[in-house]
């Protein structure tokens, strides 16, 4: 059985990862895992901004459930791509080992910005404003920075860079035809 190519697609909360996903998926008929879905009380450092003034390293953000899933997925698939959203590329040494490849959704951070406000006011609940302007505090204190920093770590380590392209469509077919030519190589 041949082995399904990992594709780690990258970026900033609000670059469009999930969404890109999601179409890649139902374009090539395969699985897919996002790491939102196994994020823990013990994923990230409990104080970001302390972790990202010592450095930032990006070992310490773990989630060994995603790792775990997606070894038993690359062992069971008979697709021949499995997609995975992983925001920090090859750069968790957990995970590293386990992608083929590493796209980078580089959208502007204030796209990103505007779409993770909307979508908190799209899923709207009585805590909505309170989110939000914590949100907005984390970010201008410290989110913006910690984004910047891990974009640019994960872009050293990229296969495929999209810059600057906001649809969600016209991304999904930049990684369709890249993809096309390496299958061609």
């Amino acid at each position: 059985m041949k082995r399904a190519q990992v594709i780690a697609i990258s970026g900033a909360s609000g670059s469009g990862k999930s969404s890109v996903i999601k179409l890649l998926c139902a374009h090539f008929n395969c699985p897919s895992l996002l790491f939102d879905d196994f994020v823990t009380s013990r994923t990230y450092p409990k104080d970001m901004k302390n972790w990202f003034s010592e450095g930032g390293e990006l070992a310490l953000i773990q989630a060994p459930q995603l790792e775990r899933a997606l070894q038993h997925l690359r062992q069971q698939t008979e697709s021949d791509y499995i997609f995975v959203e992983e925001p920090f590329g090859r750069c968790r040494p957990s995970i590293a080992p386990l992608i083929d490849y590493v796209v980078l959704i580089n959208t502007p951070l204030e796209l990103c910005l505007a779409r993770v406000i909307l979508r908190n006011i799209a899923h709207s609940t009585s805590n909505t404003v309170n989110s939000i302007t914590q949100y907005l505090a984390q970010y201008e204190s410290h989110l913006r920075d910690i984004y910047l920093h891990v974009s640019n770590e994960v872009k050293a380590q990229s296969d495929l860079v999209i810059q600057d392209e906001p649809s969600t469509e016209a991304i999904k077919t930049e990684i369709i035809t890249w993809l096309k030519s390496l299958s061609n190589q």
